[in-house]
């Protein structure tokens, strides 16, 4: 067994897996036997968020902060993917990781999104999670299992975060 970002796989599993991560450097493919950590946040919104409660969706959990260049660069479509199939069981949470939530207001004055925005100020989720990049987004299935991770962002991502939603969407 290999162990990647946690999540163990069986050789032919990780074998895949190490040429994903040899050719693009970024995506990490998972097994589905790793449940996303649960977590409780406050959105933008005022109303707090638990994961656990979004069971029966494809969730995509996607770490970002304001200082992150990339991650400005992809919110705009994190937000036509959000659009595009949020009627058929599809949810994005944005989960800001910025201390104060000034700077990630201002960015959201500028950059229009209507998924729900959480704040992880104290840093407990993105350490559940382990993010070490920003942005990081994690695709969890609608049985709350870790089946992708994306750490950083180029611009082509949203056509493998697509197909990889399509693909739970299936499921």
């Amino acid at each position: 067994m290999l162990r990647i970002c946690q999540i163990k796989l069986p050789l032919k599993r990780a074998l895949v897996v190490g040429l994903m991560l040899f050719f693009s450097g970024q995506v990490i493919a998972a097994s589905s036997t790793q449940a996303a950590p649960d977590f409780t946040l406050k959105s933008r919104s005022g109303e707090n968020i638990k994961l656990s409660e979004l069971r029966g969706q494809v969730v995509m959990i996607n770490f970002w902060a304001s200082w992150c260049g990339p991650c400005r660069q992809e919110m705009p479509l994190l937000e036509q993917l959000y659009q595009r199939y949020q009627s058929m069981g599809f949810t994005l949470l944005g989960v800001n990781v910025d201390e104060d939530h000034t700077a990630a207001d201002k960015m959201l004055g500028n950059v229009t999104v209507s998924f729900p925005i959480l704040f992880d100020d104290q840093s407990q989720v993105s350490k559940q999670y382990q993010v070490k990049a920003m942005p990081s987004t994690f695709m969890v299935d609608r049985d709350g299992q870790v089946r992708h991770l994306h750490k950083g962002y180029k611009p082509g991502y949203e056509e493998d975060y697509q197909q990889q939603i399509r693909a739970l969407l299936r499921e």
